[in-house]
This record gives structure tokens, C-alpha cells and sequence, in this order.
């Protein structure tokens, strides 16, 4: 049984459809990509799946339940947390408030300071940083302060949208040695990313989002070797 299902799910804004048909299958303990062009339904898919949109037609399915529709403290507290695009981080609270914010919806018998210790031992450097102000932090080292703040509740399933947007070579490198490290601690991963060779380099599967609907799904290792693939997407890498 897969850990999350996405089964024919249509939605969108007001009279709007963005997803036309989007479907995907995440297996416990893999990372998966999902890449697309711009304009795709990407995000609308990931804010489907967290309850932030309604699906006008389809199922989303977690753990064998059907979550279609569930608010997003329910979702938070059965397991999935969910990363949004760069720039999530509360600037002028410090590094350690930033990540106790991750944890306000834990009951009390939440060890919240336990997970932060957790979180500092992914990533090293945010202790040092504890009392500073996220907003005095480079790019990279934000990323992690968000990053951290998915994993306070101790998720089964981060979904991740776009976590190297806008970063420089160096610090993409470095968050997905992060993003493999969470993975390897038993998290499963679903993530969008605009960097599609580095970003199926380090997934195992990859679905291919076009105009609301999958068009294409198959193994990182071999998918950027079907030619329309390397032609829409490689093609694109090449020419930025």
C-alpha cells in the first residue's frame, strides 16, 4: 500500500481549473519529484493534497485513508507537513522561535525542545544561530530554518515546493545533501523542483505534471532518458 495516492483530482480557483487530472503514488521511504513546466498546476497540487483547495473530483489518499478535503491541523497531526516556496521563515523572530513555530499545534505531551535538538543535529549550523533573527540568515541557511520547522511534528511525509528556488549552486547542493539526510531518518519526500536534472538526480521516482494533468511517471534513473523528456526539460536547463 502506498503511503499517499493521488487519484484523478481536478481543482482549482473560483470558476478557474488548474489540475485536470492529476495522479501520482508515493511510497513509504522514497523521494519523490515532481516536475513540470511553469504554469503546470505544480503548487495547486501540492495545496490540494494539504487541504489548502477543495478537489472538485478525485481522491487523495494517506496511509489508506481517504484525506480528501481534511483541514490542515488534521493533516499535520496524522503525519504529512508541508514546505512552502522560499522566503517562509518569520525574519525578525529568531531561529529557535521560528522552529517552536512548527510545533503549535502539538498537545502537551509534545517534546518540542527534544525535536529541536533533532532538528539541530540535521542541521548543525542553526544552532549556532539559534537566537538570531532569521531575516539576518543567507538563503541557504533559511531554507534550513523551514525545513526544520517541517520536521518539528515529527512528519511521515514532507512535501517540499521548490526547496532550491532562487538559491545559489553551492547551497542547492547543500540543501539536498539535507533533503537526503531527513529521507534517510525514515521521512518520505514529495517535492517540486524547477532544477529537474538536480532535482531527479537525488529523487527515485519522478512524475511529469503538464497542463493540470500527469503525463508521464517512471524511475529517476532512467525517465531523463526518454527523449520527449530530455527535449522539454533538459532542453530548457540547457538554454537559461
Amino acid at each position: 500500500m502506498a503511503l499517499l495516492t493521488v487519484d484523478d483530482v481536478h481543482a482549482g480557483y473560483e470558476n478557474f481549473l488548474v489540475l485536470t487530472g492529476a495522479s501520482l503514488r508515493v511510497e513509504e521511504g522514497e523521494i519523490v519529484c515532481v516536475i513540470g513546466p511553469n504554469g503546470a498546476g505544480k503548487s495547486t497540487l501540492f495545496k490540494t493534497i494539504y487541504g489548502l483547495l477543495d478537489p472538485t473530483r478525485g481522491e487523495i489518499r494517506y496511509d489508506g485513508r481517504d484525506i480528501t478535503g481534511s483541514t490542515q491541523e488534521e493533516l499535520l497531526t496524522s503525519g504529512i507537513s508541508y514546505v512552502l516556496q522560499r522566503n517562509a521563515a518569520f525574519p525578525d523572530m529568531s531561529v529557535r522561535d521560528n522552529l517552536e513555530l512548527g510545533a503549535h499545534v502539538a498537545g502537551r505531551n509534545h517534546d518540542t525542545a527534544a525535536a529541536i535538538e533533532e532538528v539541530y543535529e540535521i542541521f548543525p549550523a542553526l544552532r549556532e544561530y539559534e537566537d538570531t533573527p532569521a531575516g539576518n540568515l543567507s538563503g541557504g541557511q533559511q531554507q534550513m530554518v523551514e525545513l526544520g520547522r517541517g520536521l518539528m511534528l515529527d512528519p511521515e511525509l514532507l512535501l517540499l515546493d521548490e526547496p532550491t528556488a532562487g538559491l545559489a549552486p553551492k547551497a542547492i547542493d547543500m540543501i539536498f545533501e539535507k533533503i537526503e539526510a531527513i529521507n534517510d531518518r525514515g521521512v518520505t519526500v514529495l517535492m517540486i523542483e524547477q532544477n529537474v536534472k538536480t532535482g531527479v538526480e537525488h529523487s527515485d521516482h519522478v512524475f511529469v505534471l503538464e497542463n493540470g494533468s500527469t503525463h508521464h511517471d517512471g524511475d529517476a534513473a532512467t525517465i531523463l532518458d526518454r527523449p520527449e523528456i530530455r527535449e522539454a526539460y533538459l532542453k530548457v536547463e540547457r538554454d537559461q
